[in-house]
């Protein structure tokens, strides 16, 4: 739904044993800005199928429709722009499928991410998420609510991202909620090299009969209903950091690099070879982006700011491939 006001509802809690990422800007966030060097592409089309305003009650109307008319589907296309009115509403159930100039692949750590429009890192709508290889056969990633299902949340109420996984919308608008196909690798019915198709399918966050359910068979409880004609999953953009390169590029662009010490006391620096322009990310052991930044024409890169005790994957990319090292830092 697109935030126009804003009304707090105060919501029973639940004690969980379990939590996920926190919301953007803390420690452990898995939020990428819609700025981050990380995109390489974005969506270039869309196709959206609007859904109800309130599809437990299909008679009720906005502004004369009794589905969602809020945002040009191609507000949905391109960069992320961070404006909250620069977006798409699905409605209840609404789908929307979108297509690339290049196929996103399976790649190092996250491969793209979704951005809606919240107004808040506790005010979240969501979707699932679906890809496909041929716009055909489609595989779901799965997806946690660890929210109790006992009280329903009012239409502007709130929602601990903590207890949410692969769920977009997961974020504030900005920064987009990322998905890694390697969690869905070995489904017989898709190339995870070879992804043509996102399909975002807007999550009916009622507590009731209609309501959706996540991987685990939970009902998902979010703001519900939301009757305006902005209601439902806002989708703002859809960035990918992992895409398909020309293979004749790739064998005249060899990327060539060393992390020394390996293993290091927490500095290190990178030597890089047939390089003009590239970029470094470096994640920890959870996926985690801790640094990342681009260069331009630097054999010997040393401004990493130190690393803690662990294990990182050190990633360079430039525009035709892209390369890993593992380090470890005692």
């Amino acid at each position: 739904m697109n935030k126009l006001a804003i009304i707090v509802f105060l919501i029973p809690t639940v004690c969980f044993s379990q939590s996920y990422a926190p919301p953007a800007g803390q420690q452990g966030t898995t939020a990428i800005d819609k700025d981050s060097p990380l995109f390489t592409s974005w969506a270039t089309g869309i196709s959206v199928e609007r859904g109800f305003v309130n599809i437990e009650d299909t008679t009720i109307e906005a502004l004369g429709s009794n589905r969602t008319t809020f945002g040009d589907p191609q507000n949905a296309l391109g960069a992320s722009t961070g404006d909250p009115g620069d977006i798409v509403s699905l409605g209840d159930s609404g789908i929307a499928i979108l297509t690339f100039e290049q196929p996103i692949i399976n790649g190092p750590s996250f491969d793209f991410a979704v951005f809606e429009n919240s107004f808040s890192d506790d005010y979240l709508e969501f979707a699932h998420v679906e890809v496909s290889s041929d716009g055909i056969n489609y595989v779901r990633f799965p997806s946690h609510s660890e929210v109790q299902s006992d009280v329903q949340i009012h239409g502007f109420g709130l929602t601990d991202t903590r207890r949410i996984y692969n769920l977009a919308g997961k974020y504030r608008g900005g920064y987009g909620t990322p998905f890694d196909l390697d969690e869905i690798k070995d489904s017989i019915d898709i190339d995870v090299n070879k992804i043509t198709h996102v399909k975002i399918i807007d999550v009916i966050g009622s507590v009731g009969e209609s309501g959706t359910f996540d991987s685990f068979g939970n009902k998902i409880n979010e703001p519900f209903s939301t009757p305006y004609e902005s209601g439902g999953f806002d989708l703002e953009a859809v960035g990918v950091i992992n895409e398909w390169v020309n293979t004749i590029d790739y064998e005249s662009n060899t990327l060539e690099f060393t992390v020394y010490p390996n293993p290091s006391d927490g500095l290190i620096k990178i030597k890089t070879s047939n390089v003009q322009s590239c970029k470094i990310v470096i994640t920890n052991s959870m996926g985690q982006i801790i640094f990342q930044n681009n260069y331009n024409n630097q054999k010997i890169i040393n401004n990493v700011p130190q690393l803690n005790s662990g294990f990182y994957t050190v990633i360079l990319s430039n525009k035709f491939t892209q390369k890993q090292q593992f380090i470890t830092v005692k």
